[in-house]
């Protein structure tokens, strides 16, 4: 209720400062007076039931609070609804029509006319080859569905996607460069150059704003630049809103550095590595009473002492400020102090033989030879390729929040939709105790065919709790034998439920993943355009300009002057004296 509450006042807000007018326009605001309707309406029904109903409309709408307040997530959510029917059209044409159309239904046959298709065109096709006619159509319709027309799928979503994506970009800039052009225009009043605005005003409006330090830095640089003419004009005015789109650039400060200890380092690591790996191999087939782990203690402590070494002669020579100013070199302290914590308790507790039994030696090997060839990551940073791919995935963060956010969204209806439909239709069989347990009851596992539900033991993957939902419409979107889902809710409850099944594998799998795909190959390749002419050390200083706006900026016009006073002129809020 005191959400609810909130979202009242913040809709009460919205709709008084943009008026009446404007609020008719808006179609989300009116789905948001409508959401908080419900939502109202649902909670009273639920106290005066003392929240005993099993049915609660207001959970489904939950998710609109979520979308309503992020600008991105609705151009995305937009794009994607323009995409949707390019996507059906393909699916019902591909994976409907032929497949009935080369194999229909034998005459008197009792099964009803549902599609195994879909599930034909995932990883594990063997368990839905004999459901098909004949080896001599589920071959070739795999072969072409899965290598060819389901990749051809992937470039159409997101072909279709890019295009909306670009439009929603496109008018998002120019209501950008309409808000600078306007807001130059209001601290140019009264001056006797409407042309230019002063610094000092400018300065003087921005001190007055919540920024973080490094964008008030980047607007004095402004000042000092233009300080000779105390005066800014438009194009140096849109300049410092381009520094304020652009993340932090990290200055390090001048450091005593070669390059060769740099590949000594990497090369020590990935020796260690060697051979731990080669000792893994020539212990394999021994027994563990014939395993003798002296030589890997014995070489594991000599490098763990070259990196205690090498940390040590880094913060002498950087200094503490320096040493902390590279995220590699705090990458390399911070396991190089986790490696010395097992050797230090692996002394202490082995050195005495009766203390073997407080952890075991084979748990701390392991932990140990875990961290060396984590250590060894550190060479990402010093192969340009791999930076590219390790900078392109740490950036996936930033600019797929939007994405991430609609999947949330997603997972939450469909789960919220399971738990309604199917809440109890599959009750696991009752554990036998250990004592009482009978022949009967051990049989009845081998009774089941294979690949089922119940011969795979998936009694936790269920919809008696929003928890285990959530579980249940992941596996159907990663695990590729998801038909065995289908299969057991279509015999517990009805065949009406596959289409449920089905529709979360299109939006998902198929749709969804194939889209993600298509974003981080965008991604990786507009990082490998720029990083083309870039060394290796340069590749950080690349990483400010992989936001959804910047990539593509070379597809997107910019609005000319022309256009932005045009609009300014039949702004309804906005009234200036030209």
């Amino acid at each position: 209720m005191v959400c609810l509450l909130i979202f009242t006042l913040d809709l009460a807000t919205k709709s008084y400062l943009i008026g009446w007018d404007e609020f008719r326009k808006s179609k989300w605001l009116i789905g948001y007076t409508v959401v908080i309707t419900i939502s109202m309406i649902d909670w009273m029904l639920s106290v005066s039931m003392v929240c005993d109903e099993r049915l609660r409309v207001r959970r489904l709408f939950r998710p609109f609070f979520l979308l309503q307040n992020s600008s991105l997530m609705k151009k995305t959510l937009k794009c994607i609804k323009r995409t949707l029917p390019e996507i059906a059209r393909y699916k019902l044409i591909y994976s409907s029509v032929l497949p009935l159309l080369l194999m229909p239904v034998e005459e008197g046959s009792s099964s009803p006319p549902t599609n195994p298709h879909p599930a034909a065109l995932t990883a594990d096709f063997v368990d839905d080859v004999p459901m098909l006619s004949g080896a001599s159509f589920s071959f070739p319709f795999l072969f072409t569905g899965t290598y060819c027309l389901m990749n051809l799928l992937t470039a159409i979503i997101y072909n279709q996607f890019r295009g909306y994506l670009l439009m929603s970009v496109q008018t998002s800039i120019i209501r950008r460069r309409l808000g600078i052009r306007a807001a130059f225009q209001v601290l140019s009043c009264g001056l006797h150059q409407p042309a230019c605005i002063q610094v000092a005003t400018l300065l003087k409006v921005m001190s007055k704003v919540n920024l973080k330090s490094y964008y008030k830095r980047a607007v004095i640089k402004v000042r000092t630049e233009a300080q000779r003419h105390e005066t800014l004009d438009c194009d140096q005015f849109r300049g410092i809103f381009d520094e304020l789109d652009k993340d932090i650039i990290k200055e390090h400060p001048p450091l005593p550095h070669h390059y060769a200890l740099t590949i000594i380092g990497n090369a020590v690591a990935l020796a260690n590595v060697i051979c731990i790996c080669t000792i893994l191999v020539l212990n394999s087939e021994k027994s563990t009473s014939e395993r003798d782990n002296f030589y890997m203690e014995l070489i594991n402590l000599i490098f763990i002492l070259y990196y205690l070494f090498e940390m040590s002669a880094k913060l002498f020579a950087f200094g503490w400020r320096g040493y902390f100013s590279f995220k590699n070199n705090i990458f390399d302290g911070i396991l190089t102090v986790l490696l010395l914590l097992p050797c230090l308790a692996y002394f202490g507790t082995y050195r005495d033989p009766d203390r073997h039994d407080v952890i075991s030696l084979w748990e701390l090997m392991r932990l140990i030879n875990m961290l060396i060839v984590f250590r060894f990551l550190r060479i990402i940073p010093d192969i340009k390729l791999m930076a590219l791919v390790a900078s392109t995935l740490v950036d996936l963060v930033k600019n797929l929040r939007a994405f991430a956010g609609i999947l949330v969204v997603v997972f939450y209806i469909f789960a919220v939709f399971g738990i309604w439909l199917f809440q109890g239709a599959i009750k696991p069989p009752p554990h036998p105790s250990a004592g009482n347990s009978s022949m009967e009851n051990i049989t009845s596992n081998f009774s089941a065919l294979c690949g089922t539900y119940e011969q795979l033991e998936y009694w936790p993957n269920n919809f008696d709790d929003f928890a285990a939902a959530i579980i249940l419409l992941y596996d159907v979107m990663i695990v590729n034998n998801w038909q065995a889902f289908i299969e057991a809710y279509s015999r517990y409850t009805t065949e009406w439920s596959k289409i449920y099944f089905v529709s979360w594998w299109l939006t998902s799998s198929v749709m969804w993943v194939n889209l993600f795909v298509a974003l981080i190959l965008e991604n990786f390749i507009y990082k490998w355009d720029r990083s083309c002419s870039c060394s290796v050390t340069d590749m950080e200083r690349i990483r400010y300009e992989t936001s959804v706006q910047l990539m593509f900026k070379e597809q997107i016009q910019e609005p000319t002057e022309e256009e932005l006073v045009c609009q300014l002129n039949q702004h309804p809020h906005l009234h200036l004296d030209w």
